[in-house]
C-alpha cells in the first residue's frame, strides 16, 4: 500500500483543488449539465444515494479513483474479505462481514468462504442458531416483560439504536431498555419500573470487566435479591467470552464473540441479541441478509458504480482539500433517531487516529467530527449555523420513502422538510441586507430507503462500515483498534481509590485540586 499524500493522484487533486474546485458552484453545475442527477446518483442494495448536490465533478471523481487505485484499496479491502490480519496493531482479522454470511441451510447453495476462515463461519453459525433459538424462548415465554441490556459503547449503541429503529417489527408485551452509563441514575431509574420475576438482564461485555457494565450488573443482581428473587441464572444471561467469570457471578447462559469482531462492528453478532429477542429470529436474519447484500456490492461493484466508495472518497476530499472538518447526519425518521450516535463511535472510533499503519505520524488531517439530531428536530436546533454559518458543514440527510407508521399529512410534511433542506443548503438566498442573506452552495448527500425494514436497516449500517474503511484505508490507518479509550480507563482506577482515601499525592495541580474539592463537605 502507498499512503494517499505519496501518490501521483493526490497531487493532481490538490492541483484542481486550487485551480478551480476551491470556486466550485452547484447552481451552475446543476445549469450547465441536464443529466447531473443521474450521472451522481446511484442504486445500491436497499439504498437509493443521490451524490449530485456533492462539490464533485467528473474529473474530481475520476481522480479520486485513482486515488484509491493508487492506495491499493482494492487489495486491502481483498485481504478483509480473505481473512488476513489487516488489524496489525493487534494481530487480528477483521471478520465482521462473516457475522452476515448466509450458511447454506438459508440459501439453498454451498456459501463460497475462504478455507482458511470456514471454521469460524462454521463455528458463528453454530453461535447465531443458538443465540435466535435463545430468543424465541425468551419470546414465548409470557412470564418475561422486561429485558435489560446492560453494556456500553458497542455493547449498547448499535441494539439501542436498532431496537428503537424496527418498532413497528418489535413483539407487542416486551419492554426492552438499555442501561449504559455508570452514572447510578441511568440503572436506578430502569430498575423502578421493574419487577424482578418479570425481568430479564443481559450482560453484554466480552470480558466480563468492563468497568461501567460490571457495575451496573453488579447493582442489578443486588436489586434483584433484595426484591426476592432468586434464580440468578433464570434471570440473567451475559454476552461475553469470558464464560468462567460469567458463571462465577451466577450466569449460565452465555454467547460469546470473537477476537476479530470490534465492538463497534459487533452488533451483528450475539451483542445483537436484544434485537433478535424484539423482532425475531427471521426478523433477525433479514437485518443479517440485508447487511450481506451490501457486502458484496462492496466486494465486487466496480470502483465507479461502488457505493461505500464513492462515500469514503468523498469524506477524503473534504476533509482533506476543502478542509471541511465535520459531517452532520440528519435522519428524516424519529426510529433512526439514535443512528448519528451509533455512527459517532463508527467513525471516530475507527478513524480518529494520528499515525499510519507503520506508526508514523500522519501530516494531514483524518475523521471528521460526526454529529446530528433526527429530522425536523435539528431544523428548529442547529440548522441555522448549517445554512448561515461561517463554517461549511456537509450533511447527510437519511429519508425513508415509506413510513411504516404515520398520521394524515405527517409523512408528506417530513419528505418536504428533507427536500426543503437539501434544496436550501444548494439554492441559497441573495439579501443585501445580509441578515437574511444564505450563501448557498454547501454540500449535501441524500440516502434513500424504500421503507425502513430489518433488511434496509443491515444495508444501511453495513455501507456506512465499509464507508469508513475506505476513507481509513485511503489514509494509511488502522480503522480496527482503539487505543485511545485505554488511557482514561486505567487512570481512572487509580482515581477511584484517591476519592476514598483523598490522598493527591504525586498528582498534576489541576487534578489534585479537583479531588481535593470534590472530598470537601462545603
Amino acid at each position: 500500500m502507498i499512503r494517499c499524500d505519496r501518490t501521483p493522484a493526490w497531487a493532481a487533486l490538490r492541483a484542481l483543488y486550487a485551480a478551480n474546485a476551491k470556486t466550485f458552484d452547484l447552481r451552475e453545475a446543476f445549469a450547465t449539465n441536464p443529466q447531473r442527477f443521474a450521472e451522481f446518483s446511484q442504486d445500491a442494495p436497499h439504498v437509493f444515494a443521490d451524490l449530485s448536490k456533492n462539490l464533485i465533478d467528473v474529473q474530481t471523481q475520476s481522480l479520486l479513483l485513482d486515488l484509491a487505485r493508487q492506495c491499493g484499496l482494492e487489495d486491502r479491502r481483498d485481504a478483509m474479505f480473505a481473512g488476513e490480519a489487516i488489524n496489525r496493531t493487534e494481530n487480528r482479522a477483521v471478520l465482521h462481514f462473516l457475522l452476515r454470511n448466509p450458511a447454506p441451510a438459508h440459501t439453498g447453495r454451498a456459501q463460497a468462504a475462504p478455507e482458511n476462515i470456514a471454521n469460524e463461519l462454521a463455528e458463528m453459525h453454530r453461535t447465531l442458531d443458538a443465540m435466535l433459538a435463545y430468543a424465541e424462548q425468551v419470546r414465548h415465554d409470557a412470564a418475561i416483560t422486561d429485558i435489560v441490556n446492560i453494556g456500553i459503547g458497542g455493547s449498547d449503541l448499535g441494539p439501542q439504536m436498532a431496537v428503537l429503529a424496527l418498532e413497528e417489527f418489535r413483539q407487542l408485551g416486551k419492554r426492552l431498555h438499555f442501561v449504559s452509563n455508570i452514572d447510578g441514575q441511568e440503572l436506578a431509574g430502569v430498575l423502578a419500573q421493574l419487577k424482578p420475576h418479570n425481568t430479564l438482564f443481559l450482560i453484554a461485555s466480552k470480558t466480563f470487566t468492563t468497568t461501567e457494565t460490571m457495575t451496573n450488573a453488579g447493582s442489578a443482581k443486588h436489586w434483584f435479591e433484595a426484591q426476592g428473587g432468586t434464580d440468578i441464572a433464570g434471570h440473567f444471561a451475559a454476552l461475553t467470552t469470558n464464560v468462567a467469570a460469567a458463571k462465577a457471578f451466577g450466569v449460565s447462559t452465555t454467547f460469546g464473540f470473537w477476537d476479530w469482531v470490534g465492538g463497534r462492528y459487533s452488533l451483528w453478532s450475539a451483542i445483537g441479541l436484544p434485537l433478535a429477542m424484539a423482532i425475531g429470529a427471521q426478523g433477525f436474519r433479514d437485518f443479517l441478509a440485508g447487511a450481506h447484500a451490501m457486502d458484496e456490492h462492496f466486494r465486487s461493484a466496480p470502483l465507479a458504480q461502488n457505493l461505500p466508495v464513492r462515500l469514503g472518497l468523498l469524506d477524503v476530499w473534504y476533509r482533506n482539500f476543502h478542509g471541511f472538518t465535520s459531517r452532520s447526519i440528519a435522519p428524516y425518521s424519529s426510529a433512526l433517531r439514535r443512528l448519528p450516535a451509533y455512527l459517532q463511535q463508527l467513525e471516530m472510533e475507527s478513524n480518529g487516529k494520528r499515525v499510519d499503519l507503520n506508526g508514523q505520524a500522519l501530516p494531514f488531517a483524518t475523521a471528521p467530527v460526526l454529529w446530528g439530531e433526527p429530522g425536523t428536530n435539528g431544523q428548529h436546533a442547529y440548522f441555522q449555523m448549517l445554512h448561515q454559518g461561517t463554517e461549511v458543514v456537509p450533511v447527510e440527510f437519511v429519508a425513508v420513502k415509506r413510513a411504516a407508521r404515520s398520521l394524515p399529512g405527517h409523512h408528506n410534511k417530513l419528505l418536504a422538510n428533507v427536500l426543503a433542506q437539501a434544496q436550501a443548503l444548494m439554492q441559497g438566498k441573495s439579501d443585501v441586507g445580509g441578515h437574511k442573506h444564505f450563501s448557498g452552495n454547501r454540500p449535501s448527500t441524500f440516502l434513500m430507503l424504500e421503507e425502513l425494514t430489518p433488511a434496509s436497516l443491515g444495508a444501511l449500517i453495513a455501507l456506512q462500515e465499509h464507508r469508513v474503511f475506505v476513507s481509513g484505508a485511503i489514509w494509511g490507518l488502522n480503522s480496527f483498534d482503539q487505543w485511545g479509550v485505554e488511557l482514561g480507563k486505567v487512570l481512572a482506577k487509580a482515581l477511584e481509590s484517591r476519592l476514598d482515601s483523598g490522598d493527591a499525592a504525586g498528582l498534576d495541580g489541576s487534578t489534585a485540586g479537583l479531588l481535593q474539592r470534590l472530598q470537601s463537605p462545603e
